[in-house]
């Protein structure tokens, strides 16, 4: 097209949403606003928030199990739209976390390397709500390093025992189902050794410790398993290949918008208390504004594939510090109101955490460099 000049006209990038999207978020608010009200709101609320009840109206509107194949279950629909419904839930505070983890993380390794007879087993309790699930992977001595990780399934005939000790594991006070990543093998390099095993949580030898943090909530849970008897069958994928399988993993618990939004209703309480004569404070609010449009725009590149396998490092980093900018934002709008009671100095003070759970930013910050960038690591 020519511009009045006779020269080449520039069309512009259009960020805008299509019709259909805006609807997805149109509905989802106001499912999650009903929930909200029904179940209440929470803080962190696809972490702290465990409603089974809530999670099953969640199914019964078609929002679990959004992108998986319709071969499977799902509905096929494109990963934006996921994102654009988590969004809403999370921003709301409605309580997801009892579906959260099963849908962005079992699930799809189950249909991706478990057997026919796993998928029939496993994915619709998943996708009608019924079932909860956590992962168990970190130890006390195996955090960021998966690899050193020592829990250890001994294969006797039909079943595997499996013995070791797991800690911040999300929701297993509540959960049916473990999903775990635990040693078959010691030959090798140490990642070669390990596979990913579902536990029922009601097998003998299991016991759940909730861990309370600093600000009362209780959802890290430390899981004892000794001569837990595992059936075989329950293997998913190769037995010692799972290293891969668990870094897929990873890559969907990084680079997702929850990375991003997770306090979100503290800033919208902030915003409400925020003295806009200030011109400070109008400042900081432009900064931290176009922080979520510059976090919303990485975590969709991710989910639109445009990016190394690594992008969702450089996405959890810089959600997971935006959101402790916000943290200190609110602490200083609201000053004295953001330690008496409540949930507000609970958002406050949970904030140190977004960094560290979920892979550390150094971590993060080692996976850009030595992965994205080609960086040579330090000699040893």
């Amino acid at each position: 097209m020519d511009g009045p000049s006779g020269r080449q006209a520039v069309v512009g990038l259009d960020f805008s949403m299509r019709p259909e999207w805006e609807a997805l978020r149109a509905r989802a608010r106001a499912v999650a606003e009903r929930g909200v009200a029904d179940y209440g709101r929470y803080s962190d609320s696809w972490i702290n928030g465990h409603s089974k009840e809530f999670t099953r109206v969640m199914a019964a509107e078609g929002f679990i199990g959004m992108t998986w194949p319709i071969e499977h279950g799902g509905a096929g629909r494109p990963g934006i739209e996921r994102i654009i419904m988590a969004e809403e839930m999370i921003s709301a505070g409605a309580p997801i976390a009892a579906g959260w983890f099963a849908d962005r993380q079992m699930g799809p390794s189950i249909y991706a390397y478990g057997s026919d007879a796993q998928k029939d087993a496993f994915l619709p309790g998943i996708l009608s709500g019924e079932a909860s699930w956590c992962i168990g992977m970190s130890e006390p001595d195996a955090g960021s390093d998966l690899a050193s990780l020592q829990t250890a399934a001994v294969r006797d005939a039909d079943r595997y025992v499996v013995n070791g000790q797991k800690i911040w594991t999300s929701g297993a006070a509540g959960a049916e189902y473990c999903y775990l990543i635990c040693r078959t093998g010691r030959d090798g390099p140490a990642h070669r050794g390990l596979s990913e095993l579902i536990v029922p949580m009601d097998l003998d030898g299991i016991e759940v410790r909730p861990v309370r943090d600093m600000v009362g909530n209780s959802h890290f849970c430390e899981i004892f398993l000794t001569d837990v008897r595992v059936p075989a069958a329950n293997l998913v994928g190769v037995e010692g290949g799972a290293f891969k399988q668990t870094m897929v993993q990873l890559g969907h618990e990084r680079g997702g918008i929850d990375r991003l939004v997770s306090n979100r209703p503290l800033y919208d309480f902030a915003l409400e208390h925020a003295d806009f004569t200030d011109p400070l404070i109008r400042q900081e609010v432009a900064s931290i504004e176009t922080g979520y449009r510059l976090g919303r725009l990485m975590v969709y590149r991710g989910t639109l594939g445009e990016g190394s396998a690594d992008y969702s490092a450089a996405t959890k980093a810089f959600c997971t510090e935006h959101e402790q900018r916000v943290a200190q934002f609110a602490a200083r709008v609201l000053g004295p109101a953001a330690t008496v009671g409540g949930d507000v100095p609970n958002a406050v003070c949970y904030a140190p955490a977004y960094t560290i759970q979920g892979g550390t930013s150094a971590i993060m910050r080692n996976i850009i460099g030595e992965r994205i960038l080609g960086l040579p690591r330090e000699p040893r």
